[in-house]
């Protein structure tokens, strides 16, 4: 009896620390189930708190952004108005470039400087084969540099508007001189035939040429070759020499 008596007083005590430590498992639970919930809470407000920040970061960079887009708009207006004055001021650069380049052309055109071409006459004069008599001056059958000179003369004014021998463009600083056997043109020596080529009207420079009394009548008393015909395309090359002026300069102010 009292054997039992003690089991059961020793299962009872059992049973009640059993009962309390059930107890104070699920109030630590419950402790931290709203541990748990409040810091969720807090994290839930911590975010909208964060989120509300961010959104006005945004919205302030975006304000930036708008203010910036707005400011590169009115500077591409800029270049485009500043590249419409740039293409005005180059047109009218262009003009005077090309009215300039025009001007130089035709100051190179009156100088003989550029090969050029149109219709004319060309004229080829050879020394004569006519037999001598005794005592006749040999020279008197042989072309000379005034030959050619009166030529060339007679063709400028005809209104000759380029005039060429065996090549050699003739312009103002031209020579045209013997030199022994040779005739010097251009400081380039020559013999005959002498081929002259000359641009303008063909009817007008041939006319002159043959004249009464002009010169080819004269150079053919003497028995000197003369060849003249009309040519619709005549080329005639620019000056290929050096022009060069060690004493003369150009007059400042007009002589005032």
């Amino acid at each position: 009896m009292g054997t039992r008596s003690s089991e059961k007083i020793i299962m009872s005590e059992g049973e009640l620390m059993n009962r309390n430590s059930q107890w104070i498992v699920g109030f630590l639970c419950f402790l931290l189930g709203i541990m748990l919930v409040t810091q969720f809470k807090n994290a839930q407000l911590s975010s909208g708190i964060v989120s509300l920040q961010r959104a006005q970061e945004l919205t302030m960079e975006l304000k930036n952004l708008k203010n910036e887009n707005k400011t590169l708009i009115q500077e591409i207006e800029d270049l485009r108005k500043r590249i419409k004055e740039y293409e005005e001021s180059f047109l009218k650069n262009d003009s005077i470039t090309k009215a300039m380049k025009q001007e130089l052309e035709r100051t190179r055109l009156l100088a003989g400087l550029t090969d050029v071409e149109g219709h004319g006459v060309v004229i080829i004069l050879d020394d004569s084969n006519l037999p001598r008599n005794v005592g006749e001056d040999p020279n008197l059958f042989l072309i000379h540099d005034d030959d050619l000179l009166k030529v060339v003369n007679e063709l400028r004014a005809a209104g000759a508007e380029a005039i060429s021998i065996n090549d050699q463009r003739i312009i103002a600083t031209s020579e045209i001189r013997c030199i022994g056997p040779t005739i010097s043109i251009n400081s380039i020596k020559f013999s005959p035939p002498f081929k002259i080529k000359a641009i303008g009207d063909p009817a007008t420079l041939e006319a002159s040429l043959r004249m009464r009394g002009g010169v080819i009548e004269t150079l053919k008393v003497w028995g000197i070759r003369v060849s003249l015909k009309k040519q619709e395309n005549i080329v005639i090359p620019g000056y290929k020499g050096v022009l060069k002026f060690n004493h003369v300069k150009v007059l400042e102010n007009g002589g005032e």
